[in-house]
């Protein structure tokens, strides 16, 4: 039976089918499967696939992956025949492939994870070739030589040919793991050869990778051939990916010169010039006495990335650096301690200084040296790292030494008269000319003459620096303190007011200069009273005329003062004063009388709250309407000053509210209603409600105009001749709330 169904479908399958998720696969960077015959059509396989472990929201290897045994030629899909074996295909290894180590390289964060998976299967002679198949969407996107990258699967399999049969033929395998970095324009040399087990010649080349599998996110079924995992694989012959131009399956990634193979050793070597992601498939083909019996392919993502040296010879505290010469200048300082900035001090082994002094070259193996150099010149020198190997780097040094140069300035000025300061500039050069100056006085300002005069406008201890720099660029900076105390020239005072009424506060703003708070300072107000701010406020509680004095004493004891005879007038004010009756007036008592109580007063002015005035001395004044008002009396005295006194009236909106105890219902016209009366302005929640003997409520009413006319609830049958109980309860207008208990009798 199985032989009918080989002859009639040309094709077997071996399928290894174990449910996985469907999860994305834009993860996986290449791949490559091996066979090893281990007789009487017994074989194991090998399938090595790599990850991109540093992806985000990407699956892991497959577990299981799912592998497809073809036997056939020009096979196609749709003459598959049923499988007749299930095989776990597990991955036995997963671990992560170090990346390359490039001296004197910094090379990018490149992590690449590698799963084997090893299975075997029986498979018979046969005079057909037998295909090992396993497929997986899909590359990254970020693929730079391919068309639509994320859109291409991949497809790793091997052909075991009936020529491979009849031998109990091994193909050959890989010796060592691809980079997964390259630096760009750095040289590239890897050995890709293999190892075969029978000895066969093998021939290198590169060739194309092949796809397989449909995009994750637009295939119309997971599992399915053209699907994301197809489960099984589809049948040979499969399709090559498609390469972006200028790129193809033998110019995987350019360079200069270009990126090849040798077919004899399997080398490869160029220069790749082009940043990216790049698909390269390298073909291993196995002949044995001319005959071809098999190809291995091994599909790989290299990774081509600008690698930073790591080894570049710096000197710091130079002047300029031009091509990477550092020049160093010394102004008088004939000893240079040098600063070493190289990097990466982890990669230098070794370093050496050199200098021509005095015709002859003297070196140095200190990592920072301290040169002494014999005289004022220019000595060349250099920084070598890693002397004659490919991992180093060499700084070119101009030492320039000039003569010394010294600043120095002395100063002169009144100590205790307010003026100008004379700066006497006394720097030298041995260079014998000096040709600029440069000032800060401490206070803000500057200068740039050789010999400045200034003027501070405050007093205080300055800290002036003089900068001196001569014709060959040197300079030198000398910093002296400056105590500047001198008293004011002339004392100026500025009153906030020259006339003022009792109490007459009166403020003293002290224009004088230069003066602050360390100056000893001394009013006299010319009634008794003193300070000793800078610019005081002072209360004058009397009145008269008065004279202010001011003394002042600088830090370092000059004195000067100043007499302002009859400086400040201070006229009599009056007392405001008043008071009102009732001390409680509403709305039903709104009048309210106001009685004058000041003193010295000869002009009144009432303010009574509600936009009205008067201007007699204990006027009469009706409110029109309850609230608080403030009341201000405002008084003159003969000499002009006023006072003013500021008082509160409340006039309270008051309820009143009376039952009466009987009425007669008989229809007469007369006393028919029991209703309350009173004045009720302003209140609210108003309920009267009335009772029998037995406790029931037979009329209650929310509006005070409405009244009980002797019936249950005004509508029903006429209650009997009697005493009923009368509850009223309203909220005043202010919040207070009112209680009122009565009796009404029923007179018929």
């Amino acid at each position: 039976m199985r032989a009918e169904l080989l002859f009639r479908y040309s094709l077997s399958i071996v399928c290894l089918l174990l449910l996985s998720l469907p999860l994305q696969g834009r993860h996986i960077i290449g791949g490559v499967m091996t066979y090893e015959c281990l007789g009487s059509g017994s074989y194991e396989f090998t399938l090595r696939v790599y990850r991109d472990c540093n992806c985000t929201n990407c699956a892991n290897f497959d577990t299981p992956a799912f592998i497809a045994a073809y036997n056939c030629n020009n096979c196609n899909f749709a003459s598959q025949g049923n499988p007749f074996r299930e095989v776990d295909a597990m991955p036995e290894v997963i671990q992560q492939v170090e990346t390359p180590d490039y001296p004197c390289l910094e090379e990018p964060d490149i992590c690449v994870q590698e799963a084997i998976y090893r299975f075997q299967l029986d498979l018979p002679v046969s005079d057909e070739s037998y295909f090992v198949s396993y497929q997986r969407c899909c590359r990254n996107a970020t693929v730079s030589n391919l068309v639509l990258p994320d859109d291409q699967g991949a497809t790793y399999f091997v052909e075991i040919t009936p020529e491979a049969q009849a031998v109990c033929n091994s193909s050959p395998v890989f010796d060592d793991f691809p980079p997964t970095v390259i630096c760009a324009n750095e040289p590239l040399e890897f050995d890709h050869s293999a190892t075969d087990a029978d000895g066969d010649q093998l021939v290198y080349s590169l060739c194309p990778s092949w796809d397989g599998g449909g995009n994750i996110l637009t295939d119309p079924g997971y599992r399915l051939c053209d699907g994301a995992q197809p489960t099984p694989a589809c049948p040979p012959p499969y399709d090559p990916i498609s390469f972006n131009p200028p790129f193809s399956p033998t110019n995987p990634m350019g360079g200069v010169p270009p990126v090849t193979i040798d077919p004899n050793t399997g080398m490869i070597t160029g220069t790749p010039t082009n940043q990216g992601q790049f698909v390269v498939g390298v073909c291993v083909e196995e002949y044995r006495d001319g005959e071809l019996l098999s190809t291995t392919v091994r599909d790989f993502q290299f990774n081509v990335e600008r690698c930073d040296p790591t080894v570049i010879a710096q000197v710091g505290q130079a002047e300029a650096v031009v091509d990477q010469q550092y020049t160093i200048v010394s102004c008088g300082d004939q000893n240079i301690s040098f600063v070493n900035e190289s990097i990466q001090e982890r990669f230098i082994e070794v370093y050496e200084w050199n200098f021509m002094i005095d015709g002859q070259e003297q070196l140095f193996d200190d990592w920072e040296p301290t040169v002494a150099f014999p005289d004022t010149g220019t000595y060349m020198g250099q920084l070598i790292l890693n002397p004659g190997t490919t991992c180093g780097d060499t700084a070119l040094i101009e030492v320039i030494i000039y003569p010394e140069i010294t600043a120095d300035f002395e100063f002169a000025y009144d100590t205790c008269a307010a003026g100008p300061v004379t700066f006497t500039d006394l720097s030298t050069s041995g260079s014998g000319q000096l040709t600029a100056w440069s000032w800060e006085f401490a206070d803000g300002n500057n200068a740039a003459d050789q010999n400045p005069l200034h003027t501070y406008e405050e007093p205080g201890d300055f800290p002036v620096a003089l900068t001196a720099t001569d014709i060959n660029g040197c300079e030198d900076t000398h910093i002296r303190d400056l105590a500047y105390f001198p008293v004011p020239n002339l004392i100026i005072i500025a009153p906030s007011a020259f006339v003022g009424c009792v109490p007459g506060q009166i403020f003293f703003d002290n224009l004088s200069t230069p003066i602050n708070e360390s100056y000893d300072i001394t009013w006299d107000f010319g009634d008794g009273g003193s300070a000793s701010e800078i610019s005081p406020t002072y209360t004058y509680e009397t009145p008269g005329i008065f004279t202010v004095s001011v003394d002042i004493i600088s830090p370092v004891g000059c004195q000067v003062d100043t007499v302002f005879e009859d400086l400040i007038q201070i006229l009599p004010s009056p007392v405001a004063g008043f008071s009102f009756s009732p001390l409680q007036p509403s709305n039903l008592e709104p009048e309210v009388d106001f009685f004058d109580e000041s003193e010295n007063a000869v002009r009144w002015n009432y303010d009574f709250g509600d936009g009205r005035t008067s201007t007699l001395p204990s006027p009469t004044h009706e409110y029109r309407d309850t609230g608080q008002y403030t009341v201000r009396q405002i008084v003159t005295h003969p000499s002009g000053c006023q006072d003013t006194l500021i008082r509160i009236v409340d006039v309270i909106p008051e309820v009143r509210y009376f039952l009466p105890n009987a009425f007669t219902p008989n229809q007469d016209g007369r006393n028919d209603e029991y209703r309350g009366s009173g004045v009720l302005q302003g209140a609210s929640n108003f309920r009267l409600r009335v009772f029998n003997r037995w406790g029931e409520a037979i009329f209650e009413t929310d509006d005070p105009m409405q009244g009980w006319n002797g019936r249950k609830n005004n509508s029903g049958p006429l209650v009997p001749q009697g005493t009923y109980m009368v509850l009223v309860t309203f909220t005043g207008p202010r919040g207070d709330q009112y209680e009122y208990r009565g009796t009404a009798t029923v007179v018929r």
